[in-house]
């Protein structure tokens, strides 16, 4: 098994995050995972600011009573970021996945927004 270093990390990250650049129109959405959270956020990157974020440490104080899985999590997180920007009058996004791998959490995150109609 190779061993992953910071710098091949941090070389992956800006591969793949210097193709994107998101809009006021279609901001890019950065996810970011802890061992124990899952945050999101739409970044307009012309202005530099944030449209929009959610994590998961807002949606459990939000319903402190549940528990799922990281994963089941996730989606809700997409979903409710999919509400948010669905405010603010944004109707498609560019997915910004930095170093990870498009499985687990950041897809269960990226088919939330999809259901909450979103356009990836």
């Amino acid at each position: 098994m190779k061993n992953i270093t910071f710098d091949r990390i941090l070389r992956r990250k800006k591969r793949i995050s210097m193709r994107i650049k998101g809009t006021k129109e279609r901001p890019r959405i950065s996810i970011f995972r802890s061992n124990s959270y899952t945050y999101a956020q739409a970044i307009d990157d012309e202005s530099k600011k944030t449209v929009a974020a959610f994590s998961s440490l807002q949606l459990i104080k939000q319903k402190p009573q549940e528990k799922a899985g990281k994963s089941v999590i996730a989606k809700q997180v997409g979903i409710e970021l999919a509400k948010k920007l669905k405010e603010k009058k944004v109707t498609q996004a560019l997915l910004d996945r930095g170093v990870y791998a498009y499985l687990g959490r950041v897809k269960e995150l990226a088919e939330g927004l999809r259901e909450g109609g979103i356009i990836i």
